[in-house]
């Protein structure tokens, strides 16, 4: 009788004890689900800010036209910084390399032991001395310009290819495809689908990288031009900033060169004549007859793309390929997507090499191995510091805190906008509106395709009835003013367009002196304004630069104008007090 008493009560502990692990894991499958959800809204947050300040670009490829037309003296060609340098004996005698420099040296013709050499340096942080950079750089365009637009290469059932996408200076990324993949080679293959610069820190690096691989390895690494591969890109996304911090002396010779550069850079890679790899995808007009034929140095930038070709139109005889392997995936191009069947969907393949690319834990990287008969192969990597290796919901805390900054730095670049039509729809006058509306309102003004209402909690307070008080959308953020008796709207315009503004600084910027003229400035601003469809009156923006004018001399420090106008996070000001004085 005391067995059959003990076996119903272990019975009952067990029945018990499995019930509560069924609704514990139930709990935590809803936790990391809610999870999971955040973590997707965060990175729409930011794919759709940058998806608009990639069409922020094009609006500005149109300024440019429109500037030509109306001030043609802006864009002269200075022939010192389009000329191709023809004897690059007279540029690399001018350099010494001193005694006391302790980075690599190089030795021409290049082998695989300065790819060694090269990555052992930057693993110490070590710069690459400007004279074997110009070099590296005069090798590199002597030998692009040998390439066709489209690089063909093939592969057999025992001999794969790895395709990899964007890298936006992630040197690391690099390093640990190497590690992973090894290192290029004859019989280790590559493809670089493009931007490889801009964003982050070690673009300098991963270029110099790559170009010795190919000078090494011509037939075996292949380098396909990106969006990025653009100096203008550069000069709005970081990379003009890098070159120009490492290297202070000979920065602008190296600009110069790569500017060159970027245009000879192949416009994609036909693998097995089956696999078309090629940065950014196609549209329903993309014709491979014409591209084989179009003068791609002529392209200096995505922004100002030379004449087409007359004559010639889409015409998709002959130009079929298996499986279309892009960087940027489909999206910018539309009318593509309208033409894929669900079967030719599983060929496109969209390859993005740079993990973490909007903060630590956001994303792992990836990169392709193809070969001739056989289903490509994925493989996935990340860079896995300390914050990576925190729980998922530390990990999601901190790239949906970084991704809800950055949104409300847009939404208070246009808060005169926003408070306009909110106003406009409040009737009532009580500073509230149901959600329904505010999400409207929000999606009608800043154009960013986003899960308003889900975002709600993060950027508004709501009432016990469920509205929204529009008005705390901006109580923990500001645009410090560099002149108080300034506008709102003339602050939240310089600010919205502040990056467009400094790419069409510097390239008027014809002496790099950092300077320009008040009249200048306002004949460009003029031009700006009309183009933009901008609001403002002249005499705020006259009172504006005069008062930036410190030393009366009649011009200001542009960049130093830009810099004037930057948010403020009144949260983090806070925490940042109470860390002091705690």
């Amino acid at each position: 009788m005391g067995c059959g008493v003990s076996s119903s009560v272990k019975l009952g502990k067990s029945e018990k004890a499995l019930k509560a692990s069924l609704v514990i894991q139930n709990w935590y499958r809803c936790h990391r689900v809610r999870l999971k959800t955040r973590q997707r809204y965060a990175l729409s947050v930011f794919q759709s800010i940058e998806y608009a300040d990639e069409q922020g670009q094009l609006q500005l490829s149109n300024f440019f036209s429109f500037m030509l037309e109306k001030y043609t003296c802006v864009l002269e060609e200075d022939p010192e910084l389009v000329t191709q340098d023809k004897d690059r004996q007279d540029c690399l005698g001018l350099i010494d390399i001193p005694d006391s420099y302790c980075g690599p040296r190089l030795q021409f013709p290049l082998t695989f032991t300065d790819i060694h050499l090269l990555i052992e340096a930057f693993q110490q942080q070590q710069i690459l001395h400007a004279y074997y950079v110009l070099e590296v750089l005069f090798e590199t365009r002597k030998l692009l310009q040998q390439k066709p637009n489209f690089t063909y290469t093939k592969t057999s059932p025992s001999e794969e290819i790895t395709i990899c996408g964007d890298l936006h200076g992630k040197l690391d990324d690099l390093f640990l495809i190497y590690s992973k993949n090894g290192l290029p080679s004859e019989s280790n293959p590559y493809v670089f689908n493009g931007d490889f610069v801009d964003r982050g820190k070690n673009s300098m690096e991963i270029l110099i990288i790559l170009f010795v691989s190919f000078l090494v390895y011509p037939n075996d690494v292949h380098l396909n031009r990106g969006n990025h591969e653009d100096f203008m890109m550069n000069m709005r996304y970081g990379f003009t900033n890098e070159v120009l911090y490492k290297y202070k002396l000979h920065g602008r010779k190296i600009l110069q060169i790569l500017e060159d550069i970027y245009t000879w850079l192949p416009i994609g890679t036909i693998i097995d004549n089956e696999i078309l790899v090629v940065h950014g995808g196609i549209s329903e007009s993309t014709d491979l007859n014409l591209l084989h034929r179009i003068e791609r140095n002529k392209v200096k930038s995505v922004l100002m793309p030379p004449i087409p070709i007359d004559g010639d139109r889409a015409t998709k005889k002959g130009n079929k390929v298996g499986t279309i392997i892009t960087a940027r995936g489909i999206r910018t191009y539309g009318s593509l997507s309208e033409q894929l069947t669900k079967c030719e969907w599983e060929q496109v393949i969209t390859v993005f090499s740079a993990s973490n690319y909007y903060e630590e834990g956001s994303n792992r990287g990836a990169y392709v191995r193809v070969s001739s008969g056989t289903p490509p192969r994925f493989f996935q990597c990340q860079i896995t510091r300390a914050t990576c290796l925190r729980p998922l919901y530390q990990r999601v805390n901190a790239v949906e805190s970084s991704a809800i900054r950055m949104l409300k730095e847009r939404m208070i670049s246009q808060k005169t906008d926003l408070i306009h039509v909110f106003q406009l729809e409040d009737h009532s006058k009580s500073g509230k509106l149901s959600p329904g509306q505010w999400a409207f309102f929000m999606e009608k003004v800043l154009g960013l395709n986003l899960p308003w209402i889900s975002l709600s909690s993060h950027l508004v307070t709501t009432d016990k009835d469920g509205n929204i008080d529009y008005m705390s959308s901006f109580q923990d953020i500001q645009i410090q003013k560099p002149v108080k008796e300034v506008q709102p709207t003339l602050i939240e315009t310089v600010y919205r367009y502040r990056s467009d503004l400094q790419i069409i600084f510097n390239v008027i910027d014809s002496d790099h002196s950092g300077l320009i003229s008040m009249e200048e400035f306002r004949s460009i601003w003029k031009l700006f304004k009309s183009h933009y469809n901008v609001c403002i009156d002249d005499s705020q923006l006259d009172e504006l630069t005069d008062r930036m004018d410190l030393n009366k001399d009649g011009s200001i420090d542009f960049n130093e104008f830009l810099k004037a106008f930057y948010v403020v996070h009144k949260f983090d000001k806070l925490n940042k007090s109470d860390t002091k004085f705690a």
